[in-house]
């Protein structure tokens, strides 16, 4: 299984350029027998620098990783699950497994695993440029035309029914082709079509399929990867994708720091979907609460582009956006140009205007505790916003008479 080609080093060479990895120097002395796998050697191969490292031993992987985490003085975590474990230490993440081979009773289903040794490992991968393999000690295995594929960066499938035993691999598949660059080889693309065709998606549990959704969302070639699905026929991912990369980079270009992308992306290329139905899809892909009610409220902005459309003034700016999340608002802002100066004004500066005051100086004040509080906070706030309240004491005038109303 040992082969090198084309423009990549001799097996020596590639070898050195593992082992002078910064997050291979701390495992080296400890665990000098383990495998160095996936994507870290394929990195390594086209000039990366990955900070972390994919291990497989031969052996007991979550004692390996108990011994490298003892000697590093680092974080353990085991997966008693799947028998692997994790280990984090100064900047740097090892996931270990212990080299197993797979068979599967049936399309789509998790597979039976057994240990095994670094080639049978090899053989259940995704891809073959994801199939090579360093050990520290100096050898070296991948599977059949790896090198050859990862010189002309090229995807192409281990096995006839690798889409078939694990569907998922459709969506690794767009997401290393546009991130890497990557053709995909002819008769893997023929697969896949198949795969697509028979409904191979549907046979994977919704949360495995969400899991490789939101690692696609979070790649820098996230909006080409959904264009990629989107255009995938029958709707496998059972919800209708609309991608307009045009619209995606404006509303990128509005989101601020603290907004997620990746949310906003998927929000933005659902936005014909129904409330009702678009939450219900995320709740069986496995998405949590806040990242649900995120994107359901990002496919909900043309309402807002419509209410920031119409407002003039800062506290109307506020009110418009209510309640809305700083991704909704960045995608409002891209719908519509009209909407896009209200947009870019209260995610830039007009949401982080604050009160001098609160609930306790309104007490103070003799206001009675309930509604007339909250009434009396708003007021200031408008007032606060449109310039009326600009110090204390104004937002305490401001706030009393609103709640004497």
């Amino acid at each position: 299984m040992i082969a090198v080609m084309g423009q990549f080093p001799p097996t020596a060479e590639l070898v050195e350029r593992v082992r002078a990895l910064p997050a291979v120097a701390p495992v080296l002395g400890v665990l000098d027998d383990a495998w160095v796998v996936g994507g870290a050697v394929r990195d390594v191969l086209l000039g990366g620098q990955p900070a972390d490292l994919d291990l497989v031993v031969e052996g007991d992987a979550v004692a390996a990783a108990g011994r490298l985490a003892q000697a590093l003085a680092g974080e353990l975590v085991v997966h008693d699950r799947f028998g692997t474990a994790t280990v984090r230490v100064a900047g740097h993440l090892y996931d270990l497994a212990t080299a197993r081979a797979e068979t599967y009773e049936q399309p789509g289903a998790l597979p039976d695993v057994r240990p095994g040794t670094i080639e049978e490992d090899l053989r259940r991968r995704d891809f073959t440029v994801n199939a090579i393999a360093v050990a520290l000690d100096g050898r070296i295995a991948a599977a059949p035309r790896a090198f050859e594929d990862l010189d002309v960066r090229r995807l192409r499938v281990l096995h006839d029914a690798s889409f078939a035993d694990d569907p998922t691999r459709l969506l690794r598949l767009v997401r290393y082709a546009t991130r890497l660059g990557f053709a995909v080889e002819e008769q893997t693309d023929a697969l896949a079509r198949a795969a697509l065709a028979a409904g191979a998606l549907a046979t994977v549990t919704p949360t495995r399929v969400g899991a490789e959704l939101r690692l696609l969302l979070r790649e820098p070639s996230a909006v080409e990867a959904l264009g990629r699905v989107a255009a995938w026929e029958r709707e496998p991912l059972g919800a209708a994708l609309a991608v307009d990369p045009a619209l995606d980079e404006r509303a990128l270009a509005l989101l601020p720091a603290d907004g997620r992308e990746d949310l906003l992306l998927l929000g933005t290329s659902l936005r014909d979907t129904s409330p009702g139905t678009l939450g219900a899809w995320l709740d069986g892909l496995g998405f949590q609460a806040r990242e649900r009610d995120t994107v359901v409220a990002v496919a909900g902005a043309p309402g807002v582009a419509d209410r920031l459309a119409a407002a003039t003034r800062p506290s109307e700016i506020a009110a418009a956006v209510r309640g809305a999340p700083v991704e909704a608002v960045a995608l409002a802002g891209a719908l519509d140009e009209a909407a896009a100066p209200a947009a870019r004004a209260w995610l830039a500066d007009l949401r982080h205007v604050a009160l001098a005051i609160d609930g306790d100086d309104l007490l103070a004040a003799g206001v009675p505790q309930g509604q007339a509080v909250g009434r009396g906070l708003a007021a200031a706030l408008r007032a606060r916003l449109d310039g009326r309240a600009p110090d204390r004491a104004a937002q305490l005038a401001a706030a009393l008479a609103a709640a004497a109303e």
